[in-house]
Protein backbone atom coordinates (compact mmCIF):
# COMPACT_ATOMS: atom_id res chain seq x y z
CA UNK A 1 0.00 0.00 0.00
CA UNK A 2 1.69 3.15 -1.67
CA UNK A 3 0.02 5.88 0.95
CA UNK A 4 -0.87 5.58 4.55
CA UNK A 5 -4.24 4.55 5.29
CA UNK A 6 -6.67 6.85 8.15
CA UNK A 7 -8.48 4.38 10.54
CA UNK A 8 -10.84 6.78 11.14
CA UNK A 9 -12.32 8.09 7.54
CA UNK A 10 -15.85 7.33 7.30
CA UNK A 11 -16.19 5.20 4.90
CA UNK A 12 -13.92 2.93 7.11
CA UNK A 13 -15.91 3.30 10.13
CA UNK A 14 -18.73 2.63 8.50
CA UNK A 15 -17.38 -1.24 7.63
CA UNK A 16 -13.49 -1.34 8.27
CA UNK A 17 -13.13 -5.32 7.47
CA UNK A 18 -12.15 -5.41 3.56
CA UNK A 19 -9.51 -2.57 4.96
CA UNK A 20 -8.20 -4.62 7.56
CA UNK A 21 -7.85 -7.50 4.79
CA UNK A 22 -6.18 -5.03 2.61
CA UNK A 23 -3.36 -4.56 5.25
CA UNK A 24 -3.29 -8.36 6.11
CA UNK A 25 -2.53 -9.20 2.65
CA UNK A 26 -0.16 -6.78 1.68
CA UNK A 27 0.94 -4.34 4.75
CA UNK A 28 0.69 -6.36 8.00
CA UNK A 29 2.86 -4.12 10.11
CA UNK A 30 2.74 -0.28 8.68
CA UNK A 31 2.03 3.05 9.31
CA UNK A 32 -1.50 4.51 9.41
CA UNK A 33 -3.41 7.68 10.61
CA UNK A 34 -4.23 9.24 12.89
CA UNK A 35 -1.30 9.98 14.38
CA UNK A 36 1.10 7.56 12.76
CA UNK A 37 0.85 4.30 14.94
CA UNK A 38 2.00 1.26 13.58
CA UNK A 39 -0.82 -1.18 12.73
CA UNK A 40 -0.62 -4.69 13.14
CA UNK A 41 -3.44 -6.61 11.59
CA UNK A 42 -2.50 -10.35 11.26
CA UNK A 43 -2.99 -12.69 14.05
CA UNK A 44 0.43 -14.53 14.84
CA UNK A 45 1.86 -10.94 14.97
CA UNK A 46 -0.84 -9.44 17.37
CA UNK A 47 -0.07 -12.97 20.01
CA UNK A 48 3.42 -12.47 19.60
CA UNK A 49 3.02 -8.71 20.91
CA UNK A 50 0.49 -10.11 23.37
CA UNK A 51 3.01 -12.48 24.87
CA UNK A 52 6.19 -10.05 25.39
CA UNK A 53 4.88 -7.18 27.61
CA UNK A 54 8.91 -6.80 28.12
CA UNK A 55 9.64 -5.50 24.63
CA UNK A 56 5.79 -4.24 24.01
CA UNK A 57 4.76 -2.10 26.66
CA UNK A 58 1.38 -1.13 27.81
CA UNK A 59 2.87 0.99 30.71
CA UNK A 60 4.86 3.03 27.74
CA UNK A 61 1.47 4.02 26.81
CA UNK A 62 0.79 5.79 29.89
CA UNK A 63 2.00 9.10 27.72
CA UNK A 64 -1.09 8.36 25.19
CA UNK A 65 -3.44 9.37 28.51
CA UNK A 66 -1.15 12.34 29.65
CA UNK A 67 -1.14 14.55 26.45
CA UNK A 68 -0.36 18.41 27.52
CA UNK A 69 -4.15 19.41 27.29
CA UNK A 70 -5.28 17.45 30.05
CA UNK A 71 -3.01 16.33 33.33
CA UNK A 72 -5.03 14.06 35.34
CA UNK A 73 -6.89 11.44 33.77
CA UNK A 74 -7.03 7.96 36.14
CA UNK A 75 -6.93 5.75 33.09
CA UNK A 76 -3.32 6.82 33.01
CA UNK A 77 -3.30 5.24 36.38
CA UNK A 78 -4.86 1.98 35.47
CA UNK A 79 -3.83 -1.56 34.92
CA UNK A 80 -4.51 -1.07 31.19
CA UNK A 81 -1.53 0.88 31.42
CA UNK A 82 0.42 -1.25 33.41
CA UNK A 83 3.46 -4.11 33.38
CA UNK A 84 4.04 -7.15 35.40
CA UNK A 85 4.73 -6.68 38.21
CA UNK A 86 2.96 -3.77 39.25
CA UNK A 87 0.15 -5.27 37.12
CA UNK A 88 0.24 -8.88 38.83
CA UNK A 89 -0.56 -6.94 42.32
CA UNK A 90 -3.01 -4.91 40.92
CA UNK A 91 -5.10 -7.66 39.33
CA UNK A 92 -4.65 -10.13 42.31
CA UNK A 93 -6.50 -7.26 44.66
CA UNK A 94 -9.15 -6.74 41.71
CA UNK A 95 -9.98 -10.61 40.97
CA UNK A 96 -10.38 -10.82 45.12
CA UNK A 97 -12.98 -8.44 44.76
CA UNK A 98 -14.12 -9.75 41.10
CA UNK A 99 -14.68 -13.53 41.21
CA UNK A 100 -17.30 -16.28 40.80
CA UNK A 101 -19.12 -14.74 44.30
CA UNK A 102 -20.06 -11.56 42.27
CA UNK A 103 -21.18 -13.05 39.46
CA UNK A 104 -23.64 -15.32 41.16
CA UNK A 105 -25.02 -12.73 43.24
CA UNK A 106 -25.45 -10.50 40.07
CA UNK A 107 -27.22 -13.17 37.49
CA UNK A 108 -30.66 -12.84 38.83
CA UNK A 109 -30.42 -9.43 39.22
CA UNK A 110 -29.21 -9.33 35.39
CA UNK A 111 -31.80 -11.86 34.41
CA UNK A 112 -34.79 -9.78 35.93
CA UNK A 113 -33.48 -6.49 34.56
CA UNK A 114 -33.21 -8.04 31.04
CA UNK A 115 -37.11 -9.23 30.90
CA UNK A 116 -37.89 -5.59 32.28
CA UNK A 117 -35.65 -4.00 29.42
CA UNK A 118 -37.60 -6.18 26.76
CA UNK A 119 -40.93 -5.74 28.50
CA UNK A 120 -40.35 -1.67 27.60
CA UNK A 121 -39.35 -2.40 24.27
CA UNK A 122 -42.91 -1.43 21.90
CA UNK A 123 -43.53 -4.53 19.73
CA UNK A 124 -43.66 -3.11 16.15
CA UNK A 125 -42.27 0.57 16.47
CA UNK A 126 -38.57 1.74 15.38
CA UNK A 127 -37.11 2.82 18.88
CA UNK A 128 -33.41 3.51 18.95
CA UNK A 129 -32.12 0.15 19.89
CA UNK A 130 -28.72 1.60 21.76
CA UNK A 131 -30.82 3.36 24.01
CA UNK A 132 -33.51 1.14 24.09
CA UNK A 133 -31.91 -1.93 25.10
CA UNK A 134 -28.18 -2.31 24.29
CA UNK A 135 -27.17 0.39 26.96
CA UNK A 136 -29.89 -0.49 29.79
CA UNK A 137 -28.66 -4.17 31.21
CA UNK A 138 -24.83 -3.04 31.59
CA UNK A 139 -25.52 0.16 32.92
CA UNK A 140 -27.72 -1.08 35.50
CA UNK A 141 -25.53 -3.56 36.26
CA UNK A 142 -22.33 -0.97 36.18
CA UNK A 143 -24.44 1.17 38.36
CA UNK A 144 -25.01 -2.02 40.82
CA UNK A 145 -21.47 -2.88 40.87
CA UNK A 146 -20.38 0.75 42.07
CA UNK A 147 -23.44 1.51 44.15
CA UNK A 148 -24.80 4.24 41.55
CA UNK A 149 -28.58 4.80 41.60
CA UNK A 150 -30.61 4.88 38.30
CA UNK A 151 -30.79 8.49 38.52
CA UNK A 152 -27.23 8.91 37.74
CA UNK A 153 -27.12 6.24 35.06
CA UNK A 154 -28.05 8.67 31.98
CA UNK A 155 -24.39 10.62 33.00
CA UNK A 156 -22.50 7.54 33.76
CA UNK A 157 -23.27 6.96 29.74
CA UNK A 158 -22.51 10.19 28.57
CA UNK A 159 -18.96 10.34 30.75
CA UNK A 160 -18.10 6.96 29.14
CA UNK A 161 -19.03 7.74 25.56
CA UNK A 162 -17.36 11.34 25.63
CA UNK A 163 -14.05 9.49 27.28
CA UNK A 164 -13.83 6.95 24.56
CA UNK A 165 -13.47 9.80 21.97
CA UNK A 166 -9.68 10.23 23.46
CA UNK A 167 -8.05 8.60 21.09
CA UNK A 168 -9.42 10.44 17.93
CA UNK A 169 -8.82 13.77 19.27
CA UNK A 170 -5.28 15.69 18.38
CA UNK A 171 -3.95 18.82 19.81
CA UNK A 172 -5.91 21.45 17.86
CA UNK A 173 -9.02 19.92 18.58
CA UNK A 174 -10.19 22.25 21.57
CA UNK A 175 -13.96 22.20 21.87
CA UNK A 176 -13.39 18.28 22.40
CA UNK A 177 -10.71 18.40 24.85
CA UNK A 178 -12.76 20.57 26.71
CA UNK A 179 -15.82 17.94 26.68
CA UNK A 180 -13.50 15.09 27.96
CA UNK A 181 -11.77 17.12 30.56
CA UNK A 182 -15.30 17.90 32.06
CA UNK A 183 -16.51 14.32 31.91
CA UNK A 184 -13.02 13.47 33.23
CA UNK A 185 -13.70 16.28 36.19
CA UNK A 186 -17.48 15.32 37.02
CA UNK A 187 -16.83 11.61 37.05
CA UNK A 188 -13.73 11.92 39.00
CA UNK A 189 -15.45 13.98 41.54
CA UNK A 190 -18.71 11.81 42.04
CA UNK A 191 -16.12 7.90 41.96
CA UNK A 192 -14.54 9.92 45.05
CA UNK A 193 -17.74 10.26 46.98
CA UNK A 194 -18.77 7.18 46.14
CA UNK A 195 -15.65 5.70 47.85
CA UNK A 196 -15.46 8.05 50.98
CA UNK A 197 -19.40 6.81 51.33
CA UNK A 198 -18.26 3.33 50.85
CA UNK A 199 -15.25 3.74 53.48
CA UNK A 200 -17.89 5.23 55.83
CA UNK A 201 -20.39 3.00 55.42
CA UNK A 202 -19.67 -0.40 53.72
CA UNK A 203 -22.55 -2.27 51.27
CA UNK A 204 -22.76 -5.23 49.58
CA UNK A 205 -20.99 -3.78 46.12
CA UNK A 206 -17.73 -4.04 44.36
CA UNK A 207 -15.93 -0.94 45.80
CA UNK A 208 -17.06 -1.74 49.40
CA UNK A 209 -15.31 -5.23 48.49
CA UNK A 210 -12.63 -3.59 46.34
CA UNK A 211 -11.52 -1.37 49.28
CA UNK A 212 -11.70 -4.52 52.03
CA UNK A 213 -9.40 -6.30 49.49
CA UNK A 214 -5.60 -7.73 50.53
CA UNK A 215 -2.59 -9.36 49.34
CA UNK A 216 -0.21 -9.86 51.24
CA UNK A 217 -1.68 -7.40 53.60
CA UNK A 218 -1.74 -4.90 50.90
CA UNK A 219 -4.83 -2.84 50.00
CA UNK A 220 -5.56 -0.67 46.71
CA UNK A 221 -4.01 2.88 46.94
CA UNK A 222 -6.39 5.44 45.91
CA UNK A 223 -4.68 6.23 42.74
CA UNK A 224 -5.34 2.49 41.91
CA UNK A 225 -8.75 2.43 43.03
CA UNK A 226 -9.73 5.68 40.88
CA UNK A 227 -7.57 3.81 37.70
CA UNK A 228 -9.63 1.01 38.07
CA UNK A 229 -13.43 2.86 38.74
CA UNK A 230 -12.63 4.48 35.14
CA UNK A 231 -11.29 1.53 33.40
CA UNK A 232 -15.00 -0.14 34.69
CA UNK A 233 -16.72 2.93 33.53
CA UNK A 234 -15.27 2.26 29.48
CA UNK A 235 -14.58 -1.29 29.79
CA UNK A 236 -17.39 -2.61 31.69
CA UNK A 237 -20.30 -0.11 30.12
CA UNK A 238 -18.99 0.65 26.60
CA UNK A 239 -17.69 -2.87 25.48
CA UNK A 240 -20.97 -4.31 26.19
CA UNK A 241 -23.34 -1.94 24.98
CA UNK A 242 -21.29 -2.65 21.50
CA UNK A 243 -21.42 -6.09 21.82
CA UNK A 244 -25.20 -6.08 22.06
CA UNK A 245 -25.71 -3.49 19.41
CA UNK A 246 -23.49 -5.37 17.05
CA UNK A 247 -25.82 -8.67 18.25
CA UNK A 248 -29.29 -7.33 17.20
CA UNK A 249 -27.95 -5.73 14.05
CA UNK A 250 -26.34 -9.03 12.96
CA UNK A 251 -29.95 -11.01 14.10
CA UNK A 252 -31.89 -8.58 11.74
CA UNK A 253 -29.76 -9.05 9.02
CA UNK A 254 -30.17 -12.84 9.14
CA UNK A 255 -33.95 -13.81 10.28
CA UNK A 256 -32.86 -17.35 9.92
CA UNK A 257 -29.66 -17.36 12.60
CA UNK A 258 -32.87 -15.82 14.86
CA UNK A 259 -34.90 -18.05 14.41
CA UNK A 260 -32.15 -20.58 15.23
CA UNK A 261 -31.58 -19.03 18.37
CA UNK A 262 -35.15 -18.82 19.20
CA UNK A 263 -35.97 -22.31 18.89
CA UNK A 264 -32.46 -23.40 20.46
CA UNK A 265 -31.72 -20.94 23.27
CA UNK A 266 -28.95 -22.69 24.45
CA UNK A 267 -27.06 -22.08 21.55
CA UNK A 268 -27.03 -17.81 22.53
CA UNK A 269 -23.41 -18.15 24.35
CA UNK A 270 -21.86 -19.72 20.61
CA UNK A 271 -23.86 -16.93 19.05
CA UNK A 272 -22.28 -14.62 21.48
CA UNK A 273 -17.98 -16.52 20.79
CA UNK A 274 -19.09 -16.08 17.22
CA UNK A 275 -19.95 -12.51 17.51
CA UNK A 276 -17.15 -11.56 19.09
CA UNK A 277 -14.83 -12.77 16.40
CA UNK A 278 -16.58 -11.64 14.03
CA UNK A 279 -17.85 -8.59 15.28
CA UNK A 280 -16.23 -7.58 18.42
CA UNK A 281 -16.47 -4.12 19.60
CA UNK A 282 -12.58 -4.19 20.66
CA UNK A 283 -10.52 -3.34 17.42
CA UNK A 284 -7.14 -1.48 18.63
CA UNK A 285 -5.06 -1.84 21.93
CA UNK A 286 -2.25 -0.19 22.19
CA UNK A 287 1.51 -1.12 23.18
CA UNK A 288 4.58 0.81 23.30
CA UNK A 289 7.80 -0.25 21.33
CA UNK A 290 10.69 -0.75 24.01
CA UNK A 291 13.51 -1.74 21.43
CA UNK A 292 14.11 -1.79 18.11
CA UNK A 293 12.28 -4.41 16.96
CA UNK A 294 11.62 -6.30 13.33
CA UNK A 295 7.69 -7.17 13.08
CA UNK A 296 5.42 -8.70 10.23
CA UNK A 297 8.49 -8.04 7.95
CA UNK A 298 8.65 -4.30 9.19
CA UNK A 299 11.69 -2.29 11.14
CA UNK A 300 9.97 -0.40 13.93
CA UNK A 301 12.44 1.72 16.01
CA UNK A 302 12.34 2.22 19.66
CA UNK A 303 9.66 4.33 21.48
CA UNK A 304 7.34 4.05 18.90
CA UNK A 305 3.23 2.45 19.30
CA UNK A 306 1.78 -0.03 18.08
CA UNK A 307 -2.05 -0.50 17.15
CA UNK A 308 -2.83 -4.09 17.70
CA UNK A 309 -5.68 -4.52 15.28
CA UNK A 310 -7.79 -7.82 17.32
CA UNK A 311 -10.77 -7.07 14.68
CA UNK A 312 -8.80 -7.62 11.99
CA UNK A 313 -6.36 -10.21 13.59
CA UNK A 314 -9.92 -12.01 14.74
CA UNK A 315 -10.41 -12.19 10.92
CA UNK A 316 -7.24 -13.63 9.75
CA UNK A 317 -7.36 -16.25 6.86
CA UNK A 318 -4.13 -18.10 8.19
CA UNK A 319 -6.59 -18.46 11.37
CA UNK A 320 -10.11 -19.22 10.77
CA UNK A 321 -11.16 -20.63 7.46
CA UNK A 322 -13.72 -18.53 5.67
CA UNK A 323 -12.64 -15.70 8.32
CA UNK A 324 -15.62 -13.21 7.13
CA UNK A 325 -18.25 -16.16 7.10
CA UNK A 326 -20.37 -15.47 10.37
CA UNK A 327 -20.63 -19.37 11.33
CA UNK A 328 -22.32 -20.57 14.68
CA UNK A 329 -20.88 -24.10 14.58
CA UNK A 330 -17.38 -22.85 14.14
CA UNK A 331 -15.08 -23.97 17.09
CA UNK A 332 -14.66 -22.11 20.15
CA UNK A 333 -14.61 -19.76 22.41
CA UNK A 334 -12.37 -17.57 20.77
CA UNK A 335 -10.57 -15.71 23.39
CA UNK A 336 -8.74 -12.61 21.75
CA UNK A 337 -11.58 -10.36 21.66
CA UNK A 338 -10.94 -9.99 25.79
CA UNK A 339 -6.69 -9.95 25.13
CA UNK A 340 -4.34 -12.20 25.67
CA UNK A 341 -1.91 -13.23 28.44
CA UNK A 342 -1.79 -11.00 31.21
CA UNK A 343 -3.88 -8.42 29.71
CA UNK A 344 -6.65 -10.95 29.36
CA UNK A 345 -9.87 -9.10 30.54
CA UNK A 346 -11.25 -9.39 33.67
CA UNK A 347 -14.85 -8.65 32.97
CA UNK A 348 -14.98 -11.11 29.93
CA UNK A 349 -16.61 -13.42 31.71
CA UNK A 350 -19.54 -11.02 33.14
CA UNK A 351 -19.54 -9.42 29.59
CA UNK A 352 -20.47 -13.20 28.05
CA UNK A 353 -23.23 -13.06 31.35
CA UNK A 354 -25.03 -9.26 29.98
CA UNK A 355 -24.84 -10.30 26.77
CA UNK A 356 -26.24 -13.54 27.17
CA UNK A 357 -29.22 -13.15 29.59
CA UNK A 358 -30.31 -9.55 27.22
CA UNK A 359 -30.24 -11.81 24.20
CA UNK A 360 -32.31 -14.65 26.22
CA UNK A 361 -34.88 -12.17 27.17
CA UNK A 362 -35.10 -10.80 23.56
CA UNK A 363 -35.09 -14.01 21.72
CA UNK A 364 -38.17 -15.06 23.76
CA UNK A 365 -40.44 -12.23 23.19
CA UNK A 366 -39.72 -11.15 19.47
CA UNK A 367 -39.45 -13.51 16.41
CA UNK A 368 -37.93 -10.56 14.15
CA UNK A 369 -36.45 -7.01 13.74
CA UNK A 370 -36.33 -4.24 10.69
CA UNK A 371 -34.14 -1.62 9.98
CA UNK A 372 -35.51 1.79 10.62
CA UNK A 373 -35.97 4.07 7.77
CA UNK A 374 -32.67 6.46 9.44
CA UNK A 375 -29.32 4.81 8.63
CA UNK A 376 -27.06 3.69 11.77
CA UNK A 377 -24.45 5.93 13.33
CA UNK A 378 -21.08 4.64 13.98
CA UNK A 379 -18.72 6.24 16.95
CA UNK A 380 -15.22 7.66 16.11
CA UNK A 381 -12.34 5.89 18.77
CA UNK A 382 -9.55 3.71 17.36
CA UNK A 383 -10.28 1.32 20.02
CA UNK A 384 -13.89 0.44 20.15
CA UNK A 385 -16.31 0.15 17.37
CA UNK A 386 -19.74 0.29 17.61
CA UNK A 387 -22.92 1.98 16.66
CA UNK A 388 -24.33 5.44 18.57
CA UNK A 389 -27.61 5.10 16.84
CA UNK A 390 -29.28 2.38 15.66
CA UNK A 391 -32.78 2.78 14.98
CA UNK A 392 -34.68 -0.78 14.48
CA UNK A 393 -37.81 -1.99 15.11
CA UNK A 394 -38.91 -5.50 17.26
CA UNK A 395 -42.25 -7.88 15.81
CA UNK A 396 -43.94 -10.34 17.79
CA UNK A 397 -45.34 -11.43 14.32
Amino acid sequence: MSSRVNLLAPKVRMNPYPLYAELRQSAPVSQVDPGGLWAVSRYADVITVMKNPQLFSSEGIRRTYRPPWISNYPMADSMLVMDPPHHTRLRSLVNRAFGASVMTRLEPRIRELAQQIVTALPAGQTVDFVDAFSIRVPIAVLGDLVGIPPSLHARLKQWAEVMTQFTSVGPEDTAPQERIRAAVAEAREHFEQVVEERRRAPREDLVSDLLRARVDGEALTPVDLMGFMFLLLIGGLETTVHLLSGSVLKLQEDPALMARLRAEPELIPRFIDEMLRHSGPVHGVVRLVTDEVELGGARIPRGERLLLLMASANRDEAQFPDPDRFDLDRPGPQNLPFGHGVHFCLGAQLARMEARLALEALLARFTRLSLGEEPARWNVSLVIRGPTLLPLAAHTD
